[in-house]
């Protein structure tokens, strides 16, 4: 695929979240139904606006692009052949149906194991995190694009780490590795989901690590925080094409130490997202 046609993935890809964002606030912090997906006994809260926005971006991607594969949350995968869209119609679902606004539209193109566009919308804040391979980073707000860059300079000691939720790390080993991360940092915080992962391409945090992630979490973010400066990869220094445990950081250095201290391998890779 030529960069004229990447670029073109991304335009038609920022004109599908933007149009799906009105089924979003259509339900963002009014009564709705919540559907409970259930899975190994735990919590995994569904909406209509999921389900609503998942059929928009995949009618939009098919019309569009009829040769290219769609993985998403709610509908699965559909298509063959190296050109796959993730789709994440409301990563941070619990956080949608609780009122707090760090959830987002996630949507992400990737050519084989190459993530090549990933974009996250917040349609109640109004931004716009999105990316293309060799054409930088951005955030659009209120009509204004900006370059994003990550905090070249962070080290660990003045490190701000983020991660969703304690319950992503249930074995007890890799929890221990976390804490042991999270005592060597400035500051560590909960909570955030794709916002998080999103503020580390923007420079507001240094090192997000989540665990449990399915692809269609994580895919479209690595794009944006990679032409940001940043460096995302699961345990294994992979490119978390299969999602698992995560570590985001904002620059190679702070990515290398964060990487040795959380170790592992694929075991780790446990919990839940939604």
């Amino acid at each position: 695929m030529s960069p004229s046609q990447i670029r073109h993935c991304l335009q038609v890809g920022l004109d599908a979240v933007h149009a799906a964002a009105p089924v979003a606030l259509q339900y963002f912090r009014r009564p709705m139904a919540v559907d409970d997906k259930r899975k190994d006994g735990r919590y995994d809260p569904v909406t209509e606006a999921d389900r609503g926005i998942e059929r928009l971006l995949r009618d939009r991607l098919q019309r569009e692009f009829p040769e290219h594969a769609v993985l998403g949350e709610e509908h699965g995968r559909t298509g063959e052949g190296p050109a796959c869209w993730y789709v994440d119609p409301i990563d941070g679902t619990r956080a949608f149906i609780t009122g707090m606004p760090t959830w987002g539209i996630l949507l992400g193109l990737a050519l084989g194991e190459q993530p090549v566009v990933g974009i996250v919308h917040q349609p109640f804040t109004g931004e716009t995190w999105y990316a293309a391979r060799g054409e930088g980073a951005w955030l659009r707000h209120h009509g204004r694009d900006t370059p994003l860059r990550t905090r070249a300079d962070a080290r660990l000691e003045d490190a701000a780490l983020y991660s969703t939720h304690p319950s992503m790390f249930q074995d007890r080993a890799l929890r221990a590795r976390y804490d042991d991360l999270a005592g060597r940092c400035r500051l560590q915080r909960w909570g955030g989901d794709c916002y998080a992962f999103a503020l580390v391409a923007q420079g507001g945090i240094d090192v997000m690590v989540d665990s449990g992630l399915m692809p269609y979490d994580i895919v479209p973010l690595v794009p944006i925080i990679e032409e940001a400066g940043g460096v995302v990869t699961d345990l294994q220094r992979r490119v978390p094409m299969a999602g698992g445990t995560v570590i985001a950081a904002a620059n190679a250095a702070l990515h290398a130490e964060a990487l040795a201290i959380m170790g592992g391998g694929d075991r780790f890779s446990v919990g839940t997202r939604a």
